[in-house]
């Protein structure tokens, strides 16, 4: 799943597995149909070892795969730590309200999931952000210590 925060926009891919292969072809979707025309786009994600520059190269020539990560930058959430994703908080959505049951196939799983995005996207709101870079030095005073000049 990508979850655009500042438009609200949704993106889901059903796969089969979560490969190298099946991560890589998605993300080549991010720069060429959703931002096309974005110089670079944010991509900030969790660390499965599938989620790696190598698996561009994996699934894709090594000119394409190079392109494709001049056109991201690329951060990681950290692997230690209790940091809400917002892929994962937005995924918990269609496991309410639409895949709350067996599903039977990965077509009706798809259909499902596309018609969950459709509206989703439709009624989409940007994300509030409401934690401050004070509200975090507040928390964690540790990973945010304030400058003083």
């Amino acid at each position: 799943m990508f979850f655009e925060p500042l438009t609200g926009q949704r993106h889901v891919a059903v796969t089969d597995s979560r490969t190298a292969l099946d991560w890589a072809h998605p993300i080549r979707h991010l720069p060429d149909v959703r931002h096309p025309d974005a110089r670079q786009a944010a991509l900030v994600m969790d660390n499965p070892n599938t989620h790696t520059p190598a698996s561009l190269y994996k699934a894709f020539e090594p000119a394409e795969a190079r392109r494709l990560l001049e056109r991201l930058e690329i951060h990681y959430t950290p692997k230690h730590g209790s940091w809400p994703n917002r892929a994962e908080i937005e995924f918990s959505h269609p496991n309410r309200q639409c895949l709350d049951r067996r599903i039977p196939d990965q077509a009706t799983l798809q259909k499902e999931t596309a018609a969950w995005v459709e509206k989703r996207n439709t009624s989409a709101k940007p994300v509030d952000w409401r934690f401050t870079t004070e509200d975090a030095r507040i928390k964690l005073k540790r990973p945010y210590p304030s400058i003083n000049s």
